[in-house]
């Protein structure tokens, strides 16, 4: 005869693990956003880019 058994997998729930991971998780994407786009990101101030460009159509 087969023996019968029952696994029961009790698991915890996060916690503040998962919340301190999702804290540093958006810190750090704030950090890579403010390198990225530099100070105007805070500010709002737009920096003018002046370029000459030619471009050449054929005929």
């Amino acid at each position: 005869m087969a023996d019968d058994r029952t696994t029961v997998v009790e698991t915890r729930g996060g916690g503040a693990g998962t919340v301190i991971a999702v804290v540093v998780g958006i810190i750090a994407i704030l950090v890579v956003a403010y390198f990225l786009f530099g100070q105007g990101l805070l500010n709002g101030t737009t920096k003018k880019v002046d370029a000459d460009i030619k471009v050449e159509t054929p005929k």
